[in-house]
């Protein structure tokens, strides 16, 4: 039997599927922005990308460097090496540019007839070629097979239908002044009209206006601008299908356990998505037109959703942990360890960002050091920028090290009392006896000074009680010893800590201070012991026949009576006495 879920579990479940989908939809701006900056970077962003990657590195200085008069210039068009032909052909063939395409293929045709050719042979590449770029050789001399010879290395072989077409670069050498170079070979480009006569369009460009087809915006082709978006959709709206039927089933299997599915709650549904759309784009690669499109699709696209969604999929695993840690900790009263747990939760989740970041820069083809180096200056600026920032989260480092306070502590800050309810990265926020929330960074909390009430292990009971001036001493002494004996007995009051004593005359009452130790660190347990106390110390006074003195003057109406004789010559008579058994010398001052 499937139970009802509450109001209240199913308000926290929408508010968790809520903030799921918001995560979500910023996921998937940020995979949409990146998956189009590849794809439509196949026009001039790419190409200088993979032209910078074929170029050689510059050799290392040696001792005895070579005369200028012996360097050998390089080829301006990246020909160098079979990398950098492919990639400059490709190039220049997604940008239309087929005068320039031309100058990579080793035919003698008149240029017309060889631009021709060139847009044949990106045709044939693009329906029949299955290639990784980054397998092809970087080396100036290629990578030659045994079978091939030494000057000549084969890219791939290009199938349409039932015809295949071996395509080969041969290094030329026009002259000694001149470098080497790789071109398309001319055995090659024999056979490339005759694939190019039987490949197919797709069925439905024949439904497609031509001005969709031919023209372009920014070196894509307007149909690309309109493919790209609507395949997205398509395929998010395909995985929030499965994932929603995969969450529901969830759901079905947690009820009927009747468990609360935390999985769900703490969101791992948005990174499950990623995950499938990278899977799918890479599956789905060798369905695009264009061998560069395969290639991005393939190569960058793929694995860089991978990872964002691998990179989520483990700060949410983070996050489960975090929850169902803390949850423990709550229960077995050991707050002071939640503080650095979530410490410890950032610097993780910081880790992960940071290497998520360093994959995709990988993945996608940059150096992430070129990129550290380039962003020198700005990190300064950044870092100066944010000095407020820095200073919040050494002071939070400091906290949770130094550990002043913790969550649930009852602490005195500055003028403000309250219960600390979180250590945040920036932050600490208190709540406060009147239920408001305070927030106080914590690079200002490390230097305040912090009373912390929850750190006690006993509470001082310190009260000054006055009794009316008519109580005599006896009565006094009476009250005294009765509260002594009520300290001294009371099971949480700390015996050896208690004193009672008469301090002072006041200005309207006979002054008690009662001073002791309760055995006890639970501030509402200790006014219940207060309470008590200060009640029978009430009923004490009560039966010794006085009372507690209000703020009052006292004003006797009577006539003064004068000094008493008798008392008077008495005294006079002790003084005169104590002079003569001292010798005549007194400290004492009187009358004669």
């Amino acid at each position: 039997m499937i139970s009802v879920m509450p109001d209240t579990t199913r308000r926290e479940v929408l508010a968790a599927h809520r903030q799921t989908y918001n995560r979500l939809r910023l996921g998937v701006g940020c995979a949409s922005f990146l998956i189009l900056a590849n794809v439509f970077s196949a026009g001039p962003i790419w190409g200088q990308k993979l032209l910078q990657k074929a170029a050689p590195s510059p050799p290392a200085q040696q001792a005895a460097p070579t005369p200028p008069a012996q360097e050998i210039p390089r080829d301006p068009l990246g020909r160098d090496t079979p990398y950098g032909t492919v990639v400059g052909f490709l190039k220049a063939a997604e940008q239309a540019d087929w005068e320039r395409a031309a100058q990579f293929l080793d035919s003698k045709q008149p240029e017309p007839q060889k631009q021709e050719v060139a847009r044949q042979l990106k045709l044939v590449m693009d329906k029949g070629l299955t290639l990784d770029l980054e397998t092809l050789s970087k080396s100036p001399e290629g990578a030659p097979r045994e079978d091939v010879r030494r000057t000549r290395n084969e890219i791939g072989t290009a199938r349409i239908d039932s015809q295949s077409l071996l395509i080969f670069l041969d290094r030329i050498q026009p002259t000694a002044n001149r470098p080497p170079y790789w071109l398309f070979s001319g055995e090659t480009l024999v056979r490339v009209p005759d694939l190019a006569h039987n490949v197919e369009a797709p069925w439905f460009e024949a439904y497609i206006p031509k001005s969709l087809l031919e023209n372009r915006l920014l070196g894509v082709p307007v149909l690309r601008w309109i493919e790209i978006p609507l395949v997205i959709s398509i395929a998010f709206g395909f995985i929030w299908v499965v994932t929603w039927l995969l969450g529901s089933l969830m759901r079905g299997i947690f009820r009927l356990a009747h468990t609360s599915p935390i999985v769900l709650h703490v969101g791992f549904l948005g990174p499950v998505r990623l995950l499938i759309l990278g899977y799918l784009f890479y599956a789905a690669a060798p369905l695009a037109h264009t061998l560069v499109a395969r290639h991005i699709w393939r190569d960058d696209v793929a694995p860089a959703v991978a990872i964002v969604g691998f990179g989520w999929f483990l700060t949410r695993a983070l996050d489960l942990v975090a929850e169902l840690a803390v949850a423990r900790f709550r229960r077995t009263d050991s707050l002071r360890r939640i503080a650095p747990l979530h410490l410890t939760r950032w610097a993780l989740k910081t880790v992960v960002a940071v290497a998520s970041m360093v994959a995709i820069l990988y993945a996608v083809g940059i150096n992430p050091t070129t990129v550290v180096t380039g962003l020198g200056l700005g990190g300064i600026a950044l870092a100066f920028a944010a000095q407020k920032t820095i200073e919040n989260v050494f002071g939070t480092v400091m906290i949770v090290a130094d550990q002043p306070l913790r969550v649930g502590d009852f602490c005195k800050i500055g003028d403000s009392v309250g219960t600390i309810e979180d250590i945040g990265l920036r932050s600490t926020r208190v709540r406060t006896p009147d239920r408001t929330l305070l927030t106080v960074p914590n690079g200002q909390l490390a230097s305040m000074i912090v009373e912390n009430y929850a750190s006690r292990e006993r509470i001082w009971f310190h009260h000054v009680i006055g009794l009316r001036y008519e109580t005599t001493a006896d009565q006094l002494r009476d009250i005294l010893a009765e509260i002594h004996t009520l300290l001294e007995e009371h099971p949480k009051v700390d015996s050896s800590s208690g004193r009672v004593r008469f301090i002072r005359l006041g200005g309207s009452s006979l002054d008690i201070e009662v001073v002791a130790y309760v055995l006890l660190a639970d501030f509402a347990a200790f006014l219940e012991v207060q309470e008590e106390l200060l009640l029978r110390i009430m009923d004490i006074i009560e039966s010794a026949g006085t009372g507690i003195a209000f703020p009052s003057q006292t004003t006797y109406l009577a006539e003064d009576s004068g000094l008493d004789a008798k008392k008077r010559q008495a005294a006079m008579e002790r003084i005169r006495r104590r002079r003569e058994e001292r010798g005549g010398h007194s400290k004492f001052v009187g009358a004669n």
